[in-house]
């Protein structure tokens, strides 16, 4: 399917482009026309999955495709655990194709809503230092390249290239499959509570490596930490889920309803953001349930926000919180949604923010509505000093002189992409200022 361009914004509302072209392909061939045809056209062409980058990553100046319709399962080797699925699946719709064969992704971030090809081109995380990104469970893709052929890079063909291409940012072709590793499905038992937050930091590397997945979430003006200890169970054990009725208050209520009051206020008059964070740290984040994983994993978020992220070597995670604590407090600013702090494995991805090192994440966010910029701007600079990787699709100012130096295979990569895109088919001004 082919439209003329329409305005495209994402979910942040940080980035829109009105396209030249919108084409919704609902198979690998019709990604391929649609490549040749941009290339005749002499038109840039990229992918969009569900447009949850904060960035501009995914801006479409020329042709933009639309993956949702092309999704769904292509194939499972039960032996193995290996599923391929189409590139525009959801990330909220994988549990039910893998419930039939009894597999579950072995982690996933607190956000569901992206596509696959989305989630791992951009270097989506969860929390839990034994366990990578999600870009770490590829072990095959298929990409359609410049030329309109496709690249198969799995452990029989192009193997050299997974690396790169399982975390390729949207710079080395569209993706149209991947195959994920797989574990048999499981169940997470969630403690979800307010501690002290200097208790939670005295003891923060302990609690990380007692802990299948642990998160923490600090309200500023408070001294309370939300913290997230999760633990893997078998897929027969016992479920003991949250009621109904306590879910919805939880969630919805709270979690959508209130906060979003609550942010309409704290913009309206800022000086009420310290009440309403002590008040949120106190009813927020109080419960005990086990559940399936992608149930316990994944959060639904109901208010709009803006987000920067940077990753860090793990040691690095307190110091770098402390400065930001004490920078709020020195500035005098007004926040009124929490920081977050979650860790991962390190990994061999060229491209990714957790490359060579156990890394921790801190993570700091404001209301759509509210100007973010010079509050991300000075803790853009603390997580600079501590020698921070800034998330590729989350907000930062970051370019290819200052990251080149952070990532090993930076200039690998470069070339790789100088070999497959060599006319810069896939580029748009934010691959421009990171990759140069």
């Amino acid at each position: 399917m082919t439209r003329l361009g329409g305005t495209w914004q994402n979910w942040s509302r940080t980035e829109s482009v009105r396209p030249q072209r919108i084409e919704l392909p609902a198979s690998t061939a019709a990604v391929q026309r649609a490549v040749n045809a941009a290339a005749a056209r002499g038109m840039p062409v990229k992918a969009i999955g569900a447009g949850h980058s904060f960035t501009g990553i995914a801006v479409a100046v020329g042709v933009l495709l639309d993956l949702t319709d092309l999704t769904g399962l292509v194939s499972v080797d039960r032996d193995r655990g290996r599923v391929t699925l189409r590139a525009g699946t959801r990330l909220h719709q994988v549990p039910k194709l893998l419930a039939p064969y009894g597999l579950a992704m072995q982690n996933l971030g607190d956000i569901d809503r992206q596509s696959i090809a989305g989630a791992i081109s951009t270097g989506t995380h969860g929390t839990g230092a034994r366990f990578g990104g999600l870009a770490t469970q590829v072990t095959g893709a298929t990409l359609v390249t410049a030329d309109g052929q496709l690249l198969t890079v799995d452990e029989n063909e192009n193997s050299e290239l997974l690396g790169a291409v399982a975390l390729g940012l949207g710079a080395l072709g569209i993706l149209v499959e991947v195959t994920l590793q797989c574990v048999p499905a499981f169940l997470l038992h969630a403690v979800e509570r307010p501690d002290p937050l200097d208790a939670v930091l005295d003891s923060l590397d302990a609690l990380v490596a007692a802990s299948d997945h642990f998160e923490f979430y600090w309200f500023p003006h408070t001294d309370r930490a939300m913290t997230k200890t999760h633990t893997r169970l078998p897929e027969s054990a016992v479920r003991d889920r949250l009621p109904p009725l306590r879910k919805w208050v939880d969630d919805v209520a709270l979690g959508g309803v209130a906060h979003q009051v609550a942010c309409s206020i704290a913009r309206t008059v800022p000086a009420t953001a310290p009440a309403i964070n002590r008040l949120s740290s106190k009813v927020w984040s109080d419960r005990e349930f086990t559940d399936a994983s992608s149930r316990v994993f994944a959060t639904e978020r109901l208010v709009r926000f803006r987000e920067m992220e940077f990753a860090l070597a793990a040691e690095n995670v307190r110091p770098a919180f402390d400065a930001v604590r004490t920078l709020i407090e020195d500035r005098a600013w007004r926040i009124a949604f929490p920081v977050e702090v979650r860790f991962a494995a390190a990994d061999d991805l060229w491209m990714s923010t957790a490359h060579g090192r156990a890394s921790g994440y801190i993570a700091v966010h404001r209301y759509w509505r509210d100007d973010h910029t010079e509050y991300f701007d000075a803790v853009e600079q603390i997580m600079v000093g501590f020698d921070g990787r800034p998330h590729w699709g989350k907000l930062h100012s970051m370019d290819a002189a200052s990251l080149r130096g952070r990532y090993p295979r930076f200039d690998e990569f470069a070339a790789l992409r100088d070999r497959l895109d060599p006319n810069r088919m896939f580029r748009n001004p934010y691959l421009e200022r990171v990759l140069g």
